[in-house]
């Protein structure tokens, strides 16, 4: 991530085992850098059972936008990873 952003959230999942949050962790990785642009960034990291998005950005409408599109991805590896159970 480039610098300060005027705006940030972190989107936090807990997962009912370390195991799941770290493949759901694992999905994520190749798309962390992809979907960055000029106006919003985000950083994935897991602790235990939780998984944490943390989207920054430099308005409000990129903000919206981030969190948008990290929720679906996670939405997406959730489902990966129950299908693979």
């Amino acid at each position: 991530m480039t610098g300060p952003r005027a705006h940030e959230t972190v989107l936090s999942f807990q997962y009912p085992s370390e195991r799941r949050a770290r493949l759901v962790d694992d999905a994520l990785a190749p798309e962390i850098g992809e979907i960055d642009d000029a106006r919003s960034a985000a950083t994935v990291s897991r602790d235990g059972d939780a998984v944490r998005v943390r989207v920054v950005a430099d308005d409000l409408v990129a903000l919206r936008a981030g969190v948008n599109s990290w929720s679906r991805l996670i939405e997406v590896a959730e489902r990966i990873v129950t299908a693979h159970e």
